[in-house]
């Protein structure tokens, strides 16, 4: 599925991930490949990406939203 992660300053990562796990607002969630449509928003905290390769990236947020439709997850964050 493709990631990205923007914030008003830049964008933080662009790429392809088996999973990310988000902050949200009731506790920390993940969205996996083949995820139902879903629009949330996000608390402060970290956002893990797990990348195809396996490799796992760490990210600081202050909060934001997160949209995922047909395995394209846009992430808007606050850095």
């Amino acid at each position: 599925m493709t990631v990205e992660i923007l914030t008003p300053e830049k964008s933080l990562f662009t790429g392809e991930a088996k999973l990310i796990q988000l902050p949200g607002a009731d506790g920390s969630f993940e969205l996996m490949n083949n995820h139902a449509p879903i629009i949330s928003t996000l608390a402060e905290g970290k956002i893990k990406v797990v990348e195809a390769n396996g490799n796992k990236l760490f990210f600081d947020i202050l909060g934001g939203m997160v949209e995922m439709s047909s395995n394209k997850i846009t992430v808007l964050a606050e850095a």
